[in-house]
Formats: structure tokens, C-alpha cells, sequence
């Protein structure tokens, strides 16, 4: 199948699913006229964190890529910056750290130091020429991201993809009680919170809300998505992919 040039490709949290991440790729014909969209957590699951960050790493000297920070992502900095007193190791480990834990004890420093700085770079957020946000989780402040106090909310927030899902599809726009952060953007790209959650492992678009995290850290699959078509390209189940892990299940 012709692909078409110049697209702009989304994709969801991958959570150390390196196979995946090679699949939608190749499914997706990805080439170096398109532009890569990553909603964030790069890490935490599946047992190839490392070799997701190094894949990325040279990725992006090949082509146009935006990389955005998750919660997850976050963790990891702290843990390999020893900044770990704000890091609740137990809850960590139970939601994937333990695999990524486990993964860097073959990493060498030369690339430790390598991954810090990709960690490092992440943006919190990026708006396109339309008006379109990419975050890995929503945010909190009626005024949009620049207003957020607390810019972790960023990467932690539920309640902007609780919020579009709740929301009465006839209410009108114009209508006070029509919630203002879903009108400040043209559309908001999201992960962080599974669509398996609501039992889909497709992408969910709720008001003008896109959250293409399909569950890959879970049962479900990685995403790709094009933001302009809306067309999508999916992996296998990421279980089926890694028979002998448990991922963050």
C-alpha cells in the first residue's frame, strides 16, 4: 500500500515493548518524510527500556521526531540521576519499574549517561501549527498548559481524559457549563490512561480528546495514528510478543 509523504504519526506509550514499537513502525511504512509524535512513557513493563531509549536515540538523527515526557519516563531520570527520594520504590517496582530495574543491570555507564540526557530533553508538551496539543496525560488549569502551576500534572493528570469521557455529547460549546479546557485546543492527543480501561484496545477519541494509549504496558496493543486521516496501525498483543513476561499485568 502507497503511503502517503509528510504525514505527522502519533504513537502511544510503549512501556519498554521494543518489538512492538518495530511493528507498528513497519506496519505504518514509516519513512523519513514523516513526522514522529511520541506521547511518552518509553519505559516501565515489558523488559526493553533500554533498547527502546537507544533505538529512539538514533531514530531521531534520522528523522524529523518529538518526544514527550511521561510519568514513567520520570521515574526512571530520578532513578538513574539516585534522585529517589521521591520515589515510592514499592509503587514503582508493582507498575513496571521492576523490569526496567532489572534490565539496566546490563547497561553499560557510557550508555546510562546517554539516557539520562534523552530523559532529560523531553517536553512536557508540544502544539502544533493547528492548534493541536500532544501531552502524555491533560492538565488541570482552565487557561491551558502554560497556566499549569504544577507542570508534573503534565505527565499525571486523569481527570482531562475522565473529564471528555463524562461529557454529555449534546452539550453545546457555547454553553457555561461546557468545560473550558476542552475548548482551548483544536484537538489534545493523550496517553497515560489504558483505553482497556473502558474495555477498547483502539484508539478512543472522546470530545476532541484522542488517547492513543491502546494498553500496551498491559494486554493490549501498541498505536500509531495519523493525525490528519486518523487512519491507525497497531502491534500484536504485547503479551503474545513477550510470552514469558508479565509486563505491568
Amino acid at each position: 500500500m502507497k503511503t502517503k509523504p509528510n504525514r505527522t504519526l502519533v504513537i502511544g506509550d510503549i512501556h519498554g515493548g521494543y518489538k512492538a514499537l518495530l511493528q507498528i513502525l513497519d506496519r505504518a511504512g514509516v519513512s523519513e518524510t514523516d513526522t514522529l509524535i511520541f506521547l511518552g512513557d518509553y519505559v516501565d513493563g515489558w523488559s526493553q527500556s533500554p533498547q527502546i531509549l537507544d533505538f529512539l536515540i538514533e531514530l531521531q538523527t534520522q528523522q524529523n521526531c518529538i518526544f514527550i515526557k511521561g510519568n514513567h519516563d520520570d521515574l526512571l531520570l530520578d532513578w538513574l540521576t539516585n534522585n529517589t527520594q521521591n520515589i515510592d520504590e514499592t509503587m514503582w517496582y508493582k507498575h513496571g519499574g521492576k523490569a526496567t530495574v532489572e534490565a539496566y543491570k546490563t547497561i553499560s555507564d557510557e550508555q546510562k549517561s546517554k539516557h539520562i540526557l534523552f530523559l532529560q530533553n523531553l517536553r512536557n508538551s508540544y502544539i502544533d501549527s493547528q492548534n493541536r496539543l500532544f501531552v502524555h496525560a491533560g492538565f488541570t488549569n482552565q487557561n491551558g498548559i502554560d497556566s499549569e502551576y504544577f507542570p508534573a500534572m503534565l505527565y499525571w493528570d486523569r481527570t482531562l481524559w475522565e473529564t471528555a469521557l463524562s461529557l454529555n455529547p449534546a452539550l453545546e460549546k457555547n454553553n457555561t457549563l461546557y468545560p473550558k479546557r476542552l475548548l482551548l485546543y483544536t484537538e489534545i492527543y493523550i496517553g497515560h490512561t489504558p483505553t482497556t480501561k473502558i474495555n477498547k484496545d483502539t484508539p478512543v477519541n472522546a470530545a476532541n480528546v484522542w488517547n492513543i494509549d491502546t494498553g500496551a504496558g498491559f494486554w493490549g496493543k501498541l498505536t500509531a495514528l495519523d493525525i490528519d486521516t486518523k487512519q491507525f496501525w497497531q502491534s500484536d498483543s504485547l503479551p503474545s510478543l513477550y510470552p514469558n513476561e508479565n509486563g505491568r499485568n
